[in-house]
């Protein structure tokens, strides 16, 4: 896995709607979604949901797995940024 993977959003903003020569407003729209609600997504300031995945794999732009794995990386990757607790094993009680 990539150390810092780059949001989803920004692969589907440069490698496929900048790409196609696409609009925002022009891809929304094939997408049946609203232009702000995409443009999110694009930014970088939303998730790829599954309902987009299952739209983008629906619009021929890779699989929807392959969406939510990329989405998966980038939010397991920030995680990692973050302090974490002290975190003990998970194992059975000895009785």
């Amino acid at each position: 896995m990539m150390h810092n993977p780059p949001h989803p959003g920004e692969m589907l903003r440069e490698d496929v709607i900048s790409a196609l020569g696409l609009s925002v407003q022009e891809a929304a729209d094939r997408l049946g979604m609203s232009r702000v609600a995409l443009s999110r997504v694009l930014n970088a300031h939303a998730a790829i949901s599954p309902t987009l995945a299952l739209r983008l794999e629906m619009a021929g732009v890779s699989t929807a797995r392959a969406w939510l794995a990329m989405q998966a990386n980038y939010d397991l990757a920030q995680a990692r940024k973050l302090p974490q607790p002290p975190i003990r094993a998970l194992q059975a009680m000895d009785a």
